[in-house]
């Protein structure tokens, strides 16, 4: 494996299920998520959350890429200081509201139950608890996807596999092809932070939607497997240094 590393870039994803948001740079907490990272999600009829006691809950309750491919449609961008998300299609506004207070949410969830249709399995709502996160697994955790292994993935099925497909907050080169798998239970070092590598991250259907048309047009966790007998790619890390990180920072291998 060859040590360091680079970081090519970070991302966000503020609402479950809706587009990512590329970070100049960003400062992780100790044992947290990237700041506001799945901070919100839109229930896909009653869930049973509790925002007074939040729990972890599995995606399916929630609009998600893995169940409606559609929302790939839709390019969203969240103002942390006013709470507002503007959400447009092919570059046309379609609304523009805030989360943070009712009025906002109620405008989000009407357009967000006419623009699902028939994939609303009831009333949709904007869910939000202060220091949770939507996230796929219930640590708190960071994404890692080395772009190698994408790229090794996509000539092996001689298709183009658009990276952001894995939703990954670091995208990082500098590492063999699948690599990434012999770190888990390791410590990396890029920037100011330390991540402990955890686990693989195991791909789902969500990863068939092309970002670009919003069609599922490739079945990745099959070509996953019949690459390499599994079906995950990526792994996810816990902080254990806070710091800040930047694109270009160099990721070494500590233990």
């Amino acid at each position: 494996m060859s040590d360091p590393a680079r970081i090519v870039s970070l991302y966000r994803y503020p609402v479950k299920g809706l587009s990512g948001e590329k970070l100049k740079s960003v400062s992780l907490g100790l044992d947290q998520t990237f700041p506001a990272d799945r901070a919100f999600a839109i229930e896909n009829g009653p869930s049973g959350f509790d925002p007074s006691a939040p729990k972890w809950q599995p995606k399916i309750k929630f609009l998600c890429l893995m169940r409606n491919a559609k929302l790939a449609a839709l390019q969203t961008l969240y103002d942390d200081a006013s709470g507002v998300l503007a959400v447009t299609k092919n570059g046309v506004p379609m609304i523009e509201a805030s989360l943070k207070t009712g009025a906002g949410r109620a405008a989000i969830e009407y357009f967000f139950q006419e623009f699902m249709g028939g994939e609303a399995r009831g009333p949709v709502k904007v869910l939000e608890s202060p220091g949770h996160s939507f996230s796929d697994v219930s640590a708190k955790v960071a994404h890692i996807v080395n772009l190698a292994t994408v790229e090794d993935l996509a000539a092996t099925i001689k298709k183009e596999v658009h990276p952001i497909r894995f939703r990954a907050n670091i995208y990082l080169d500098g590492w063999a092809p699948w690599s990434e798998f012999d770190l888990v239970g390791k410590t990396i070092r890029a920037g100011g932070v330390e991540l402990k590598i955890t686990k693989r991250v195991v791909r789902c259907a969500a990863t068939e939607v092309n970002p670009e048309t919003a069609e599922r047009d490739i079945d990745v966790p099959e070509a996953i497997w019949r690459k390499t007998g599994e079906s995950d790619l990526g792994i996810y890390a816990r902080v254990v240094t806070a710091g800040k990180i930047t694109p270009g920072d160099k990721v070494k291998i500590l233990n």
